[in-house]
């Protein structure tokens, strides 16, 4: 009876921790812009080992206006002294695209470890697996992400672009 609840508890532990987020919703004062994003107030979502992150969708009322999407990454413990002003940031997917983005080094010459990447397009991102996460800085830093973890990732970003 013992080995049972303590194999349940495990179980159940473990579906917490792999567990994809809750969707928060916020609107700005006017009315005009709704947010959406994964709480994270907890803790950040695990995209590979050492590396995080959040979604974010800013819904803008109107017809002329889109949602913009917003993938925010946090390396833990990566701190790269560059001979850039620059570091670049890429999530290659399985098909090839690679997204990236540039991001201006800290006056001290110090990458803090946090990154957004702009999602110009979620539901390609949706059939798409992203394969790997590579940070450009004095050597390439490559993440490699688990079916689990793009199985979850995927959850995340769908929810977030089908909340109301």
């Amino acid at each position: 009876m013992k080995k049972v609840l303590v194999m349940f508890l495990f179980l159940v532990a473990g579906l917490q921790v792999n567990a994809q987020a809750r969707v928060l919703k916020s609107v700005n004062e006017a009315g005009d812009v709704a947010t959406f994003e994964l709480d994270c107030t907890v803790k950040f979502q695990t995209l590979a080992k050492g590396l995080r992150y959040n979604i974010t969708r800013h819904e803008f009322k109107g017809p002329e206006m889109k949602n913009s999407y917003r993938l925010l990454l946090v390396m833990d413990g990566f701190y790269s002294k560059t001979l850039n002003k620059e570091m670049t940031i890429s999530a290659v997917l399985n098909d090839g695209t690679v997204i990236e983005a540039r991001k201006t080094i800290e006056d001290d010459g110090f990458f803090d470890g946090a990154c957004t990447l702009k999602i110009k397009d979620p539901k390609a991102l949706l059939e798409a697996n992203i394969a790997k996460i590579i940070v450009h800085a004095d050597k390439d830093v490559v993440y490699t992400l688990s079916e689990q973890n793009k199985a979850i990732f995927k959850k995340n970003l769908s929810n977030i672009m089908t909340e109301k």
